[in-house]
């Protein structure tokens, strides 16, 4: 028998994704419903006797789109589907189940099935333990593949869970690894990719365009980086991320950190001519202590990269009652000397707001994609309930890369005169019993005739 299909660029990609969970769309009108109906038809045709389920959160949505687009689509000379059971069965004994969870407790109505592949449509519907359930349903003894395919928008219960399961780690397109062994991957669908819509419906467009910037951004737009609350609302990865390129020699380079021992990030920035800002490379890890903290950033640092200077907040200038030394100092005996930048908060964020916006040549601050924890980070803070000038200082391991863009920012938008980089020694225990036997105009000679301590 013969099929005559017509599919997009992004649709075709889909249907030949073999990773262990795709993930489909995006934005509203890119074809996710009728690629997830095409897919499931053909698999059933290559493969007989397999089975597949299909699912959305309320049967009412599932009878209004997938169930209706299957009917249109699948030919009845070989496709019956059975509205009782909710089950499409082909002559070749493939089955598709029709199915939703309209609760948590719904996952268990397929406790004892076995399906071949699973396919969530509308994804951020769900729950994280709904999905996580339903995929140990994706088993078997024959030698078919074994797969989850989901499509979906932004937006819904599910967004954070979705994002971080498939957008953040890795760019739009390609295949990754979670730290679960599972191959993944995110395949992008934008309206103007589905030409059949565009062409039938020309003013769908303008219909997404005239809804609110959220939704629009959602819907049209498919950007992820969106959620109630969020302080980085102007964060959008079109717009501030990039692919990375070979920084020319004569940019002004920077590296800021933020260092706990729980978790050490180091940026590395770069100023074009224009004062555009690159984060063109970064380090995290968690559990190192101060020596192998900086040798990671020497490592990391090539040789004969000129660094204009390393900032970090005033905390690591604070003396360990236990051995009279500060962590910078520490530092410095490793190699890595600091400038002190500013530590006040909303002074900060602000910075990095004004850097994020659109000054009418585009942003200010660009982020190589290779920079991943920054890009998932940055647009994940939440406004602080009772402060909303300043940023949810939880889930805390989200806020490192942002507390060192964060010096960075404050330092690189104060007044040149507040922000010189000025020598700084590491003084040895004479200098430091001279200083404090001295006058206060004894010790600014004695900083100006040293150098400013670490």
């Amino acid at each position: 028998m013969k099929l005559n299909l017509s599919v997009t660029e992004k649709q075709k990609l889909f249907i030949d994704a073999k990773e262990s969970e795709v993930l489909f769309g995006g934005a509203a009108g890119g074809g996710k419903s009728y690629g997830q109906v095409v897919d499931a038809l053909l698999f059933a045709l290559f493969y007989p006797a397999s089975k597949q389920l299909i699912l959305r959160r309320t049967f009412a949505e599932l009878e209004k789109s997938l169930i209706r687009v299957a009917l249109a689509l699948y030919p009845r000379s070989i496709y019956t589907f059975n509205s009782s059971s909710h089950t499409g069965r082909f002559k070749n004994g493939s089955v598709i189940d029709f199915g939703y969870c309209a609760t948590e407790n719904d996952v268990y109505q397929y406790q004892s099935a076995e399906y071949d592949v699973i396919r969530f449509d509308e994804l951020t519907h769900f729950t994280e333990a709904q999905y996580i359930y339903l995929i140990s349903r994706v088993r078997g003894a024959n030698s078919y593949p074994k797969q989850i395919k989901s499509s979906t928008n932004p937006g819904g219960v599910g967004h954070s869970w979705v994002k971080e399961r498939f957008i953040d780690p890795e760019r739009p397109g390609k295949r990754f690894i979670g730290e679960d062994g599972m191959d993944r991957i995110f395949i992008p669908s934008l309206l103007d990719d589905n030409r059949f819509l565009t062409a039938g419906d020309p003013d769908y467009k303008k219909r997404l365009l005239a809804l609110p910037d959220r939704e629009r951004r959602a819907l049209l737009y498919g950007d992820w980086n969106i959620f109630d609350g969020q302080y980085f609302s102007e964060f959008r990865r079109d717009k501030h991320v990039i692919e990375p390129f070979e920084i020319p020699k004569g940019w002004r380079r920077y590296r800021t950190i933020d260092y706990g021992l729980d978790r050490l990030v180091c940026l590395w920035i770069a100023i074009s001519p224009t004062s555009d800002v690159y984060v063109y490379r970064e380090y995290c890890e968690s559990n190192l202590p101060i020596s192998a903290s900086a040798r990671a950033i020497n490592e990391r640092t090539p040789v004969g990269e000129d660094i204009y200077a390393t900032l970090a907040p005033p905390d690591l200038w604070s003396r360990s009652q236990e051995t009279g030394k500060t962590k910078a100092s520490i530092f410095s005996e490793y190699g890595v000397n600091f400038t002190r930048t500013s530590n006040e908060r909303e002074a900060g964020w602000l910075a990095i707001k004004e850097l994020l916006c659109d000054t009418g040549r585009g942003a200010r601050l660009k982020i190589f994609s290779t920079c991943t924890e920054l890009i998932r980070c940055l647009p994940a803070l939440a406004i602080d309930k009772i402060r909303p000038t300043d940023c949810q200082n939880e889930p805390h391991e989200l806020t490192h890369a942002p507390d060192a863009l964060r010096g960075f920012a404050i330092f690189h938008t104060r007044p040149a005169a507040e922000r010189t980089v000025k020598k700084r020694v590491l003084w040895s225990e004479d200098m430091w019993q001279d200083y404090n036997s001295a006058t206060d105009e004894e010790k600014n000679y004695l900083k100006r005739k040293y150098g400013e301590p670490i």
